[in-house]
């Protein structure tokens, strides 16, 4: 099977533009093959694990929502990795092998080091695999495809994201250019998530939300929001449900970017 080596494929992706809004980057995709070089416990529910070694020569992450897949072994231990194909393509094997997606959180070109942040969970494929992986394990990786990249020309950025998006706005809290200014409701289903390391930028404010009973308060808390002066962009990313509310609530007010990472009784969402 062919894939475009630019294809979001794996999420539940929308976007929507008003003005110069989102545009899509395309890059050429990788297959490569990293160790386990770190793992750091951030929070009781995510953890860090820091990728390294030569195969991570060359490889490049321009926007903080970018993505790349792990693919990983059948039940009989056998990978099937694809391979870079012509005009930007992989070739998958068929069927597809089990394979999740995961945002850079960082890369270090110099270190040839990749970050990875992973929320645990029971049951998860990669949940359970990040868990128990010991450093100096292999990992086969594929991408970044590209990304929907982030506007620097808006007056106010708002954020409505769950624990899978906190790498992608912690990376943009960190390569963001100064002077931005931004509202930022984060909801976990711990508190004790709420840890989670942060840069701290002036002008940019900061509310974390703890799911109670299942119910999610993210769309509401938004909605709350004072209105901003000025153009403003909206990143909504995590549950589906739970910010699919907000695109109603976004038409005519802000450019926006939505990005269903999974979906709440859904397992393998993003196969």
């Amino acid at each position: 099977m062919k894939m475009d080596r630019s294809d979001p494929r794996g999420r539940v992706a929308e976007h929507h533009r008003s003005g110069t809004g989102v545009a899509r980057i395309g890059y050429p995709i990788e297959v490569r093959t990293a160790t386990v070089a770190r793992r750091e416990r951030l929070t009781p529910n995510l953890l860090r694990l820091t990728l390294g070694g030569p195969g991570l020569a060359g490889f490049h992450s321009y926007q903080c929502d970018d993505h790349i897949k792990i693919v990983f072994p059948d039940a009989d231990g056998t990978l099937r990795a694809p391979v870079p194909g012509d005009d930007l393509e992989l070739d998958w094997p068929h069927p597809l092998p089990p394979t999740r997606k995961y945002t850079v959180r960082r890369y270090d070109e110099k270190a040839l080091e990749l970050d990875l942040d992973f929320v645990l969970h029971p049951g998860g494929l990669a949940s359970t695999w990040a868990d128990g992986v010991p450093v100096g394990a292999e990992v086969t990786i594929a991408g970044p495809p590209g990304a929907k990249a982030f506007p620097h020309n808006h007056d106010h950025y708002v954020f409505a994201v769950d624990a899978t998006a906190l790498p992608a706005f912690a990376r943009w809290l960190e390569e963001a250019p100064p002077g931005v200014r931004a509202h930022a409701v984060i909801e976990t289903d711990d508190a004790a998530d709420h840890a989670y390391p942060l840069a701290v930028r002036d002008g940019v404010e900061v509310v974390w939300l703890t799911r109670r009973d299942g119910r999610s308060a993210l769309a509401d808390t938004v909605r709350a929001l004072p209105r901003p002066d000025g153009r403003t962009f909206l990143f909504a990313a995590g549950e589906a449900d739970a910010i699919k509310p907000l695109r109603a609530w976004s038409r005519g007010r802000a450019d926006a970017l939505f990005t269903g990472y999974w979906k709440r009784g859904v397992a393998g969402l993003e196969d």
